[in-house]
């Protein structure tokens, strides 16, 4: 399995976004997504290290986003020297900087959310091993190579996994050195930016809504089924990592359906895994749930690829 360019490029270009927006042609919608998700995430690493209190080294984002482009332009050139392709990056000056603007994003959120104490080679490795996946794990869809797993969070994902003293920055730490009224303004202003992003260009309103209405279920029935607390299992939602997570990462246009039904039910399944992820006792749910749901995605689009190339079916 296999994708061939940016963070969205390995999908049909034309599903990546809101279609039917008036005035811009679907290349046009998707490098203006790519580009305000990379202005929002720069601005916010820069006010987190200055002014609200981020804890990993401030030398952090600027090593990710360096091994990000790298590994990104690597991994592209390799991938295009095997296949016998024109790198994606060398088709002009525009073409290289929106080629980088995926790598830009992974590097920036994986700085951002792990927490690799005062070593810097878990957030490499997390950016080496999500850029990776982009070209490692991918799938044929409509004669197109698209890869599955969001970057950033499945580099996050395997290093949690393989080094269990490396942990997930703490959310507080979003707004540890703020209080009063910028308390509440700093959540408002990024879960504004990025429904904003949602809603006029990527068109994931409808994931978000399955999304967050799951989260909401599969907290009331931990509560009535389990007893657990319900004012805890709702809890996560009042932070801004979840705010970051619904709005950044699991509406990431290129590894999450288009369609309106299909984005509700990847919106539910992935809270309803994640549901199953708090009672069985696994810490870090949203991130491991994540992975698990595009990796029920893509199983799903493989047995409905099976089922349509079989013998004495219609295509």
């Amino acid at each position: 399995m296999t994708a061939t360019r940016l963070d969205g490029a390995s999908l049909d270009e034309r599903a990546l976004v809101a279609p039917d927006k008036p005035g811009l042609t679907p290349d046009q919608r998707r490098v203006k997504a790519l580009t305000r998700f990379a202005v929002s995430i720069t601005l916010f690493n820069v006010l987190g290290h200055l002014f609200l209190g981020f804890e990993q080294a401030p030398i952090t984002p600027i090593v990710a986003v360096v091994v990000s482009y790298a590994s990104a332009l690597c991994f592209e050139a390799l991938d295009a020297w095997a296949f016998g392709r024109r790198a994606e990056f060398a088709k002009g000056r525009r073409a290289f900087v929106v080629f980088l603007l995926p790598a830009h994003i992974t590097g920036l959120a994986t700085g951002m959310l792990l927490w690799g104490n005062a070593s810097l080679w878990p957030y490499i490795f997390a950016i080496l091993v999500g850029n990776g996946s982009k070209y490692l794990v991918r799938l044929r869809v409509r004669g197109r190579l698209r890869h599955v797993l969001n970057p950033s969070n499945t580099g996050i994902t395997v290093v949690l996994l393989l080094f269990p003293w490396v942990s997930i920055a703490p959310p507080y730490h979003f707004t540890s050195n703020t209080s009063g009224a910028i308390d509440w303004l700093v959540p408002l202003a990024v879960l504004a930016a990025g429904t904003v992003i949602n809603a006029k260009l990527t068109g994931r309103m409808p994931l978000i809504a399955g999304w967050v209405g799951g989260f909401v279920a599969q907290a009331v029935l931990r509560w009535s089924l389990l007893d657990h607390h319900l004012l805890a299992a709702l809890a996560p939602m009042t932070g801004l990592a979840f705010v970051l997570f619904t709005n950044y990462m699991i509406t990431d246009p290129a590894t999450s359906p288009t369609g309106t039904r299909d984005q509700v039910v990847f919106g539910v399944t992935a809270a309803a895994v994640y549901g199953v992820l708090v009672v069985s006792g696994v810490s870090f749910g949203l991130f491991f749930a994540l992975v698990i749901t595009c990796v029920l995605r893509c199983l799903g689009q493989l047995l409905r690829t099976g089922r349509r190339g079989a013998p004495g079916t219609t295509p």
